[in-house]
């Protein structure tokens, strides 16, 4: 039997605690909003989503008024995990139906990948299925031949220079891969581009010869948080109706440790003639990235925007309830957050600034792969790195650091697992841009 769940915008009873958010009658289970603002009224939604799912309530049914679209996917964001799913009726939503449910299709793609173990997705089968999904996004919206793809993978890489996807990925059976996709919705050759994304594909990630503790490996399956993110924007993007023209580049590899696998003091010279030291194999997802970032730099692009779980200094500044947004163009960081606020997904600016690019040096390469100063802003290095590949990184470039993508625990807001976040906000970016 499906339980009834009920907004009211009245506090609860005493005797369900003080401040309590959900009690409970005959009639099924009541959330108390007790006037509060949008904001806090979406943060009390999901709480008491997650509190109801703890209880080992597995089917409810969302009933009565205040049920819009924006409190029925506060809802769904505590409500859902990956163990004990349980099933949500939802009400009709009328002209906001086609919305809700396009979020739920491209939030679900994107957590589901995160969530995949890494003998289920290897790098090819992270490009493949990011094809697939993008495709079919297209496909709904009646733009048959409006996505093109081409996979680069093994030796092909090496072969045709990019260097940092394949010496990150040489050490594993599993051959790293790059992906270029295309959306053109005008199907002109010379249309111009709006954004080029690019994503870290990390499908695990041991460290390679800087290995990690088990601790800190056991969830690296979800180093690809970053494609994943982008993959399912994209395909947001275009389910709302996206009809400009739009490149995606996933930069995918595992790092893993072999006799083949590259080692700390190795030099990768880019196509772009960089030269960079490897100091250490596990800040592998810049060197991967960089490839992406040369190659949306020729596409003469409005916005270059990557995307990766890209760092532990960020995930130390913000935890994992933000993701990092760093970046020099004051307009494109402006636009991002005005894009995040409208879609109630929380970002966090850190400091990007031109004397980080200094702090990277290398006695033997033009720059090295980790910072060069005794107490370094670990993020922001790493943003520094990232811009010898972005021919104007002073504009029309964002570089955002994933923290929020995966929780190793739950919270009181969400279930233990990726949580799809940021899809929401790239996807109105393109839009709105």
């Amino acid at each position: 039997m499906s339980m009834q769940i009920t907004l009211l915008n009245m506090p609860a009873s005493e005797k369900w605690g003080k401040k309590a958010i959900l009690s409970a009658n005959e009639n099924g289970m009541t959330i108390h909003l007790n006037e509060k603002s949008a904001s806090e009224a979406f943060i009390t939604i999901q709480q008491a989503a997650r509190k109801i799912k703890n209880q080992g309530i597995l089917s409810v049914t969302l009933a009565g008024k205040g049920w819009d679209l924006e409190q029925c996917w506060a809802f769904h964001q505590g409500y859902v995990s990956v163990k004990n799913a349980g099933t949500v009726q939802y009400p009709n939503l009328g002209e906001a139906q086609a919305e809700f449910d396009a979020r739920l299709e491209c939030t679900t793609f994107t957590r589901s990948i995160i969530n995949k173990p890494s003998d289920q997705l290897t790098p090819v089968q992270l490009a493949e299925q990011a094809v697939e999904f993008v495709t079919q996004q297209a496909v709904k919206k009646g733009l048959n031949s409006a996505i093109s793809a081409e996979i680069i993978l093994g030796e092909d890489l090496k072969k045709q220079g990019y260097s940092g996807i394949w010496t990150v990925g040489k050490g594993s059976e599993n051959p790293p891969a790059f992906l270029a996709l295309d959306f053109n919705p005008t199907g002109k050759a010379d249309e111009p581009v709006l954004a080029c994304l690019v994503g870290k594909g990390i499908t695990f990630d041991t460290g390679g010869y800087s290995l990690k503790p088990s601790d800190s490996m056991s969830t690296m399956r979800t180093d690809m948080g970053g494609a994943a993110m982008l993959t399912g924007a994209l395909g947001l993007a275009i389910a709302q109706g996206l009809q400009k023209r739009v490149k995606l580049y996933l930069c995918c590899a595992e790092n893993m440790v072999s006799h083949n696998a590259f080692k700390l003091g190795d030099i990768i010279t880019y196509r772009n003639g960089v030269t960079a030291e490897v100091l250490n194999t596990d800040a592998e997802g810049r060197l991967v990235l960089a490839d992406g970032l040369i190659e949306a730099s020729k596409q003469n692009a409005q916005l270059i925007l990557d995307a990766a779980t890209l760092t532990g200094a960020a995930k130390v500044a913000v935890g994992n309830d933000y993701h990092s947004v760093l970046s020099m163009d004051e307009n494109w960081i402006s636009a991002l957050f005005t894009a995040a606020k409208n879609q109630n997904e929380p970002f966090w600016r850190l400091p990007f600034e031109p004397f980080h690019r200094t702090q990277i040096s290398s006695n033997f390469a033009d720059i090295a792969n980790i910072g060069s100063v005794p107490v370094g802003a670990g993020a922001s290095t790493a943003c520094a790195f990232l811009s010898y590949f972005v021919e104007n990184y002073q504009q029309n470039w964002l570089h955002i650091d994933a923290s929020a993508t995966f929780r190793k625990t739950a919270s009181d807001l969400w279930a233990a697992g990726a949580t799809g976040l940021g899809v929401r906000t790239v996807a109105n970016l393109l839009l709105s841009a």
